[in-house]
This record gives structure tokens, sequence and C-alpha cells, in this order.
């Protein structure tokens, strides 16, 4: 017998069991009369099984639905009906093209826990970046969870790039949410979709209003579209947002800059809250994750899993390592990994700028009145102003006059002139020294000038640079001066410069940031504030860098340089900093702090990969904090860093002694869990297919989907020059067409901005050819450029072209219709599909037999087909085949191969009902006094349950028969395949 759901069953006229909901991916469904091609399969609360389909019969044919089955009754086509049916194709292609299909769209089980995809994606090939990946599926998670919190510039989009490529040939990632702060937007769309042909649809609250307007009132905008990229900044307003995504489930959740949810109760950490209980994979990244208290951290983690942590004030690096992971640019597997492949920094460059006989006698009055270094008091009754003038002054006068009148504004609000008559008089002293200021006056700028000029930086050179500062008005001056001073006239001094900070909308820094990154715009310098410092690559076209000022915090001055200190860097990055001098006693200069700090990070760097945990902080704004109230007490920038670890008490020491090994060693090996489940996996005897070193094996009938490809192009458009206009180059593997009208639905999941510009509408490019796709992608950020879109995109197992290609194939077949295949067997035999599923829908089990009518079982059906002759050059005889004696014979062969299923059902299901009791046992110690713990306990016991195969039979299909060839000599009985492995 076999599963066979009825209309009854699936109303709810039988026991709910959530596992008689069984539609895998790749099987025909028969609802409305119609037919369609299962697509994924969820459970709801309410309305039963979610499956998403698209048509197969000719009325809705290429159509996309989603039907419930409390809704809908939803018939899975009895196996059992199987028509077999004469391929008259030449060499058997439809045949061979279909079950090929059918190994493409059956989503991998959970049991296979290795990388399947890692080699077919435009990247390099590096064992650190696939790391991530291998621990989300390692099974040490019970859900494919993790923190990814490698140090600036190791490429975290690309490790989540690929672990979201492993989830979606899972069927765990049709449903995807991206959320990165609004300057990453279109930078983070840009990787998924040239590396991994992942499109990601960007939404701000223009869009999620356009697409309110266009659907109907009331309907959720957030399942308009599959797979989105959102702003942070767009869906922390809850009150607007969250009814909607409280009413959605995702498949996978990422959050980029993570460190940003930390705070308990505001609008980033209620987002967060959302949405982490309503993924199943949930993706974290940041380069710092930790601000130095292990409650905030605990919770943090606690997104992930909320009972990894028993005690949130007294936890070990181990208690989390199978949910995070963290490298620096010197751990051990990076540094041998890059080599060659990622220049070293540079030395960061201390320029001293002798300050100007103006700008002495605004030091004279900062030491004289301001901070007086002979003990006496301040002017200012606020302790921090005083350094927060300082530090506006040592930025420019621009910034300077700012700071100045913002203070004279808020002290003639209040209402005590005695009390803050000697502070505005000295206010107005400043603002009077600081009013004939100019650029000439300016001992930064130039210094400035001049090594802009030294790195050749002008109207005659494609060199560019990134000029950091903290104030905004010090960005607007330098960006009115800066082009005539450098040589820049009209035009050019108009193009030459761009300036970037947060008052910009997410619309504006993005545009500023492609701008930047391609060739043949005519932006030279960028000057930007710190907006720039998290998360943007700034490293494509440019590897000089220059604070203006430097930030009082050792992790910003990190991040800055992580703009084009990171991985893809083809030159050396050079680092300069602008270090005003003053001769006046007492004056606090930049070689007081500036140049301390400077020379620190670099030490901290080189030595350790990362500054980060140097003052034990782990904030910027908390280490600039503490430096000034340490200046405050007349300790030196050298006693404050040292101070903060060799003055710690003891609950501090062993709080310094527990982030010491989240920020050294965790995750650089492999953890235990990691390698075991890999071992295990191995240990499987590898059905025969195509596989990357180490990775999964992919039941493969074709040796790659470039033939694949080619042969359902055949197949389904025979006539493809004339009716998709197709060329194609055969010595550069160039494929261009124009795209028909079901494919261009597809299409509508690509970028806009990419669709446009590349016309994609009108025509197609596109190759399997890496080294081409990649000169494309280069070529784009080039030269005459004027789009960072590339012209051609590579064929992945993941391209819309090819998922489309793969569905015309499987709908040449009518329903419930297999093929007779002539080939080298002794006799009938029948391939057999057969799943075990979890109650969530997803395969546990998969497995790909032959079964002859005698009941013997090959286990491994690829290898049969290669073995029987199942190739391209196969002759197709077009001899009849009477179908009657072997339709009789489905029902023994569909037993024959459930008896063999379940027979072997128990040793494929020991690695994940492991895995699953040892995380009930951990779940089992964490013990939480409030009702709402509880309450989460029992919620992911009930998942751990859910994750295990169902009591259910397995759901078979029969794919095709292999036939003897009468005209042959008398063959011998295939052997068949040792000890089975379940896929």
């Amino acid at each position: 017998m076999t599963v066979v759901q009825t209309s009854s069953e699936q109303n709810g006229d039988v026991s709910d069991e959530a596992g008689q909901e069984q539609f895998p991916a790749g099987a025909q469904v028969l609802v409305r009369d119609e037919v369609w091609l299962v697509k994924s399969s969820v459970r709801t609360k309410a309305d039963g099984a979610r499956v998403e389909v698209v048509g197969v019969s000719d009325f809705v044919r290429d159509q996309e639905a989603v039907f419930f089955t409390r809704l809908d009754t939803i018939e899975l086509i009895d196996p059992r009906d199987t028509r077999l049916i004469a391929d008259d194709s030449p060499n058997y292609r439809r045949s061979r093209l279909f079950l090929e299909a059918v190994l493409r769209r059956t989503a991998l089980p959970q049991s296979e826990r290795r990388l399947a995809l890692a080699d077919s994606f435009l990247l390099d090939p590096l064992p650190y970046q696939r790391r991530p990946a291998e621990l989300a599926l390692s099974g040490a998670n019970l859900r494919p969870r993790l923190l990814i919190a490698d140090v600036v510039g190791l490429g975290k989009t690309l490790e989540i790039g690929l672990t979201l490529a492993e989830l979606i040939r899972r069927g765990r990632g049709e449903r995807i949410l991206v959320v990165t702060p609004q300057h990453v937007l279109e930078q983070f769309q840009h990787e998924l979709w040239t590396r991994f042909a992942i499109p990601l649809v960007r939404l701000d609250s223009v869009g999620i209003e356009r697409i309110q307007r266009e659907i109907p009132a009331g309907r959720n905008p957030f399942t308009f579209f599959k797979r989105v990229i959102v702003s942070i900044d767009t869906l922390k307003n809850t009150d607007q947002y969250r009814h909607h995504l409280e009413q959605i489930r995702w498949d996978a959740v990422v959050i980029d800059e993570s460190h940003n949810l930390i705070n308990r109760g505001s609008l980033r950490n209620q987002l967060a809250q959302t949405l982490a209980p309503r993924t199943d994979a949930l993706i974290l990244a940041s380069a710092t994750p930790h601000n130095g208290d292990a409650k905030s951290f605990a919770e943090l983690i606690g997104l992930l899993d909320p009972a990894a942590i028993r005690d949130p004030e007294n936890y070990r690096a181990e208690d989390i390592e199978h949910l995070f992971i963290r490298r620096t640019k010197v751990s051990t597997e990076v540094r041998e990994q890059m080599k060659g492949q990622w220049a070293d920094r540079g030395p960061s460059q201390a320029v001293h700028c002798p300050a100007t006989p103006a700008e002495e006698k605004i030091f004279e009055e900062l030491a004289a009145v301001w901070l007086p270094h002979d003990g006496s008091t301040s002017v200012s009754s606020v302790p921090l102003f005083p350094y927060t003038l300082l530090k506006s002054f040592l930025s420019s006068h621009a910034a300077l006059k700012a700071t100045v009148a913002a203070r004279i504004k808020t002290l003639e609000k209040k209402d005590d002139p005695r009390g803050t008559a000697a502070e505005l008089s000295a206010l107005h002293r400043l603002a009077e020294l600081a009013a004939v200021l100019t650029e000439a006056d300016s001992a930064k700028f130039g210094a400035l000038v001049e090594q802009l000029k030294g790195i050749g930086v002008g109207p005659s050179s494609d060199t560019r640079v990134v000029v950091f500062s903290e104030r905004v008005q010090t960005l607007e001056w330098l960006a009115t001066v800066l082009p005539a001073a450098l040589g820049f006239r009209g035009r050019t001094a108009q193009g030459c410069t761009r300036v970037m900070h947060g008052g910009l909308s997410d619309e504006q820094q993005m545009a500023v940031v492609e701008e930047f990154g391609l060739a043949g715009t005519p932006v030279r310098i960028l000057l930007t504030g710190d907006v720039a410092s998290e998360g943007v690559n700034l490293h494509r076209q440019c590897h000089q860098l220059v604070h203006y000022d430097v930030p009082w915090s050792l992790i910003r001055i990190e991040q800055r340089n992580g703009r084009i200190d990171r991985y893809g860097q083809a030159h050396q990055p050079q680092f300069r900093a602008l270090i005003l001098t003053s001769t006046v006693d007492g004056a606090k200069d930049d070689t007081l702090v500036a140049e301390r700090l400077l020379d620190r990070e670099d030490q901290a760097h080189r030595s350790l990969g990362t500054a980060e945990a140097v003052t034990g902080l782990y904030r910027a704004e908390a280490e600039e904090k503490s430096l000034v109230q340490d200046l405050l007490r007349g300790k030196t920038v050298d006693e404050s860093l040292d101070s903060l670890r060799s003055g710690a008490d003891a609950d501090t020491a062993v709080m310094d002694d527990f982030l010491a090994d989240f920020f050294g060693s965790v995750g650089e090996q492999p953890a235990e869990g990691e390698a075991d489940a890999a071992e295990s996996s191995s240990a499987l005897e590898a059905p025969a297919g195509t596989t990357g070193s180490g990775g999964a094996v992919l039941p493969r009938l074709f040796d790659s989907t470039a033939h694949f490809l080619d042969e359902a192009l055949r197949e389904v458009f025979p006539d493809a020059r004339e009716r998709l206009d197709l060329d194609r180059d055969d010595q550069s593997g160039l494929l261009s067409f124009r795209p028909p009208a079901d494919l261009l639905h597809r299409l509508k999941a690509l970028p806009v901005d990419y669709l446009r510009e590349q016309g994609l509408r009108e025509r197609l490019l596109v190759t399997f050819n890496r080294r081409l796709a990649q000169h494309s992608l280069q070529r784009a950020r080039e030269a005459d450029s004027t789009s960072s879109w590339p012209e051609i995109s590579l064929l992945t197992d993941l391209h819309p072209v090819v998922e489309w290609l793969t569905d015309k194939v499987l709908v040449r077949l009518g329903r419930q219709e297999a093929p007779m295949i002539t080939a080298g067997v002794a006799e009938p035999t029948f391939l057999v599909q057969g799943v075990y599923s979890n109650s969530l829908g997803r395969p546990t089990v998969v497995k790909w037999m032959g079964v002859t009518r005698k009941g013997e079982v090959d286990a491994e059906m690829v290898s049969l087909l290669r073995r029987s002759g199942v190739v391209p050059t196969m002759a197709n005889k077009l001899r009849y085949r009477d179908p009657a004696p072997l339709s009789a014979a489905i029902p023994d062969v569909l037993t024959a191969a459930e008896a063999f299923m379940e027979k072997h059902r128990d040793a494929w299901d020991l690695p994940l009902r492991e895995s699953i009791r040892q995380y009930k046992e951990r779940l089992g110690e964490w013990e939480q006094p409030t009702l709402s713990g509880e309450h989460t306990k029992k919620r992911l016991a009930d998942l751990a349950d859910d994750l295990l195969t169902t009591g259910q039979r397995p759901m078979l299909r029969v794919l095709a028969v292999l036939l003897p060839d009468p005209d042959a000599p008398p063959a011998e009985p295939a052997p068949l395949s040792a000890a089975p492995a379940a896929l």
C-alpha cells in the first residue's frame, strides 16, 4: 500500500495528524480539476497544509498558485494509477530530461548535511567561507540558526549567500526576508544575485505603500514577493508593519549588523523579537556582536535558540559554539586560505600638521579657558563639553562654529543670566576666533591637499580616495573647497566629490556608494561620515583612506579601515590620519589622543586581527565615553586603555576571560558537532551523481547543468532560433535570447534597476562560463559603465532560467504518465521515488530505487541508469511495447518498494533521531521559572518532535520503467547495490 490522500483526509474528517499532509516538491496534485506541480508545502495553524504550485495542465500551465487543504480538495495523485507511455523522442531525450528534472526539483532531505552547491557559484573556493553554512546544516542546531561574527572584511555577505543557497536546495528557502541597514540594501541585493542568482526584491516604505495600493485591501504586502530585502529603519516601525509581520512565516530571515538589536525595548529589538519565532532559519551577522554585557549578548543568542543559555549572566563559549562562529584576518584558516588573494594592509601613517597662527589662537583659548592644564576650573559647567569643543576644533573650524553656535543657543534658552554669563562670553570669543578662519588657515586642509596630490588624486587621474570625518559640517565644507584646490574645474569640480552621512535618505546613500564603486563615473573623492563605517564596500575602485579627524574609539577606527581593507582588495590598503599639532603650552592636540589610538589600533590589528577586545568595552560609544572620563581624571590614552583591564575588579576580570573566549578561538576550527556530522554523512555510501570535494552527492543523470539545459532547450523549443531569437556562441558559452511571457513572469523577482538598466525584458544574456560571468561583473565596475549590474549572469542551479526550463521539462509528460525506456536490463525494472517526511512537510529521507516485478530492489537508481546505458547516445528504436502487463505489476512493485523503505527506515532515521534526542536533553536541563519560559520550552519541544519522520507510510511515485531490448543478447541481471544509503 502507499499513501493516497483523499478529500476527506484533507478536509479534516479523519484524525488531523500533521503527517497526513504530505505534498513533496515535484509531486503532481489535482486541484479544481486542474493538474499542478508541487513546489513546496508547509503546515499552517488553521488552514491545514499550504501548498505552493505551478500549473501543469493546459488551462493553468505555468501559472503560480497557493492552495490550502482546509479550503480546497487537493488530491495527491495515486501512483497505482500511473499510466505507462512510449517515448518517441530521439535518444529517449524526453525521458532522460524528465528524470533529471525530478531529481533536481526534489528537495534534499534533512539527513544530508554536506554542502551541495558550494562549487557552482561565482566565488573563490575558500573553505573558511563555507564554514557558516556547514555549521547551520550540521545537525548541532535544531534549526539552521547562527550568528556570523567574523571581523570586518572577511565576506560575511558571501557566507550568508552560501547558507541561503543550501537552504533553498533543501526546500527551506522559498520565503526569505533580509533586513539590513539602509545604506547597504543594494550592495547586499547585488551580491546575492550576481554571485548566487538569488533574487531579492528591494522594498522601502514607498515600495510597500505602492504594493498596498496594487493589492486588495487588507492583504499582507509581505506576501506579494517571496524573497525580499528591507531596511531595518523601515521595518522597525512596528506600529505600521507589526500586524503584517505577525501574520506571516518565513523560511529564512537574515538580520545584518545585528548588534543593533541588543538594546531591550528598542524598536529594532522589538522587530527582532517579532521575527525570530516566525522563521525556521535565522542568520544574524555582526563584526561587533558584543557590547561587553553578558546578559545583553545572551539575549541576542536567545533569538537563535532560547534554550541555549541557562544562566544569562554566567555561561561559557562552548555553551553556544553550535550557534556562533567568528574568525579574524590572522586566524589560521583565513590566513592560509587567503594567501595572495587579499593584500596585507599598509601601516597607519600619522601626517603631522603644525597648527597655523590662527589655529594656535584657538588652542590658546581652549587651554586657558576650557581645558586648563594648571588645575584651574573650566569655564563650562558641563565637564564633558570642553572635550566636545576640542573634538569639533580638531575636525575643522566649520565644525567648531556649529558646536559653538548650538551651545550658545542652548544657554540663551536658560533663564539664568548670572550662571551662564561666563560661559557665553567665552563662547562668543571662540566664535569670533573661528569666524575669520578660511581654508588657508587650516593646517589639516593644506596637508590633505598635499597628501591627495601625492597619491595622484586630480583631474587627469583615476585614483580614488575615501576621506572620513565625524562632523557633517566638516564634510560639507570640504566638498566646497577641496575640488578647486586639487585642480578640478567646471563640471569636473561638481562631479569629483560625493558626500555621504546619516542625514541622507537610503536611496541617496545607496546611490553614492554605487557611484563611487563604478570606474566609469567622475567621482574621485568620497567624503563620508561614520555611517559608511559599517557594512559598506568601498574597496572596488579604491585602496586609499584618509582620516581627516580620528574617532576616539579603536573599534570605530578599525571599522573605517575595514571599508577598503577587505576580501577582494587587489592592492595594499593605505591609511593616513591628519594629526593637528600645537606648540601652545598645555594644548591638547591630536598627539594626545588621535595619534596614540591610531598606533594602538594598528598594533592590535597586526597581533590579534581585531581591536575590539583591547578595551573590553566592545562598543565604540562606550570606548569614547570611558576615554574622555579618564582624560578628565588626568590619565593618558595608554593609561586609560591599559587600566580598563589591569584595574578591573574580580567580576569584571571573570567577564573579560569569558569574552576572550568569544573573541578568541570560537569558530576557528570545526566544532565537534560539525565534524561528527560531516563524518557521519560521509560514511554513507554515496550514490552515483555529481559532487564537489567533500560535498553532498547530488543524484544526477546529466553530467552538468549546462548539458541538461542544452538538451532541455532542444526538447522544449526545437525552433528556439525563431521562437526565442536564440543566439549561441559556442566558443565563449554565451546564450542570448528573448524571454517568453512565462519566463518574464518569473523575472519580476529580479531587482527592478537591473531589469531596466540591462533591458532584460527584451533580451537575456546568460552563461555557464564562470570566467565570462566574472569578466562581465568586473566590466560593470570599470570604465564607461553606468551600472554596477553585469550584462551577463551566471547560470547556477538556482537561476530563474534553469528553474523555468526544469519546470517546462516536467510538464512535457501528462498527468501520472511514466515513460517506457528500452535499456540494458535483463527484466523490466520500475524506477520509483520514495519519500519520508516530517510533520512540517519537509523530506527526512529520499530514496531513488529500481524495482523488478519479482520485488528485487536496487537502492541506487542513478547507478542503475548508467549501468543500463541510459545516456545521451542511447538509441531509440521506436519499437511498440504493450504497457498492459507492466501496468498490472505496478501495485506489487510499489508494495516491494514500501517494504524496502520500511526495512531500512530506522537506520536512515538514526542520525536525525539522535541529534533531536540530544537537543531535548539540553532543553530538559533549561529551567525557566516564568510561565512564558515554560511556554517557550514546550514550543521548542514540540518543534523538535515536528522534525522527526512521521509515522506514516512513505510517499511513492513511479517515474519510469526500463525494458529489456528484444534485439540484444540476453543480459545477466544487474547486481543490486550494496547496503542502501539515504540521500
